[in-house]
């Protein structure tokens, strides 16, 4: 399984593609549908992997040095625009945990969820966040990002492997749905019996059902398309229902009306 999940990580697409603009034609579309994970790869233009991590290295370094407030998908803004059910979760955890945050942050780019709500973490009595990437993602977060909080690791056994205090959250925010296996990685996740899982920014299908499409970026951000599931939100619920306590469901911010859309939701979970 292990070996399994370390596939995962190698294959899946670069976060940077995948934290998605709010939900707006211009930014991005579906093309649905696909019956095998194969032919939506194949209907796919994939990406520039290296081009990718340079314009999200730049953005996040002016971030990080004050130069800029806030970094999505590469693009620089003069104002954050929060997840606040996502920051309430982390600060509920921390609350909970005398101030302490020790999380995984799967797929979590170079730390674009963490710049977003430094602001408030740093008000914490301490903080560790991990980040599970892609090698070439780990290389350009030691060499440009590390310090005492942050921290990049290729698998969640490395990472768990040289922690002092094992993680108790794992934060999922815009991944699960580029996944070839996702129910897969979730099984994985549950059977690890973090204390706390975060959701953020999953895709679901409007009916009960998973839904196999390629999302197409708009190519004045990224030239590149890749397969993308709606998830069936029934099944994914059901998974955790014998070990984990659902505390809050919440609409993402990149949810819409649109019909044509997926519903963009998040979840926030405790041990049982």
């Amino acid at each position: 399984m292990n070996n399994r999940i370390k596939q995962i990580i190698k294959d899946f697409v670069p976060p940077i593609a995948l934290k998605i603009y709010q939900n707006r034609t211009n930014k991005f579309r579906f093309i649905d549908d696909f019956s095998t994970w194969d032919d939506a790869c194949k209907a796919s233009s994939g990406y520039d992997s290296d081009l990718i991590i340079s314009k999200v290295k730049d953005a996040l370094l002016k971030v990080k040095n004050g130069k800029s407030v806030y970094e999505r998908d590469s693009v620089l803004f003069d104002k954050i625009e929060y997840s606040w059910p996502l920051l309430a979760g982390l600060m509920w955890i921390a609350a909970n945990e005398n101030g302490k945050l020790n999380l995984i942050d799967f797929g979590g780019s170079l730390g674009s969820s963490y710049f977003q709500n430094r602001v408030f973490l740093q008000t914490l009595k301490e903080i560790e966040w991990n980040i599970v990437e892609q090698k070439h993602f780990v290389e350009c977060g030691k060499n440009h990002f590390e310090d005492g909080i942050l921290k990049f690791y290729e698998s969640i056994e490395d990472c768990l492997g040289k922690q002092k205090q094992a993680p108790n959250t794992i934060l999922l925010s815009g991944v699960i749905q580029y996944i070839e296996k996702p129910y897969e990685l979730i099984d994985y996740i549950i059977n690890k019996k973090y204390k706390y899982l975060i959701f953020d920014r999953t895709t679901f299908n409007r009916r009960n059902n998973d839904k196999l499409v390629v999302q197409r970026i708009n190519p004045a951000i990224f030239k590149v398309s890749y397969p993308c599931w709606f998830l069936n939100k029934n099944r994914f619920l059901q998974m955790f229902e014998n070990k984990y306590i659902l505390i809050s469901e919440f609409k993402s911010f990149e949810n819409s009306e649109d019909r044509n859309s997926p519903l963009f939701h998040g979840f926030i979970y405790i041990l049982r």
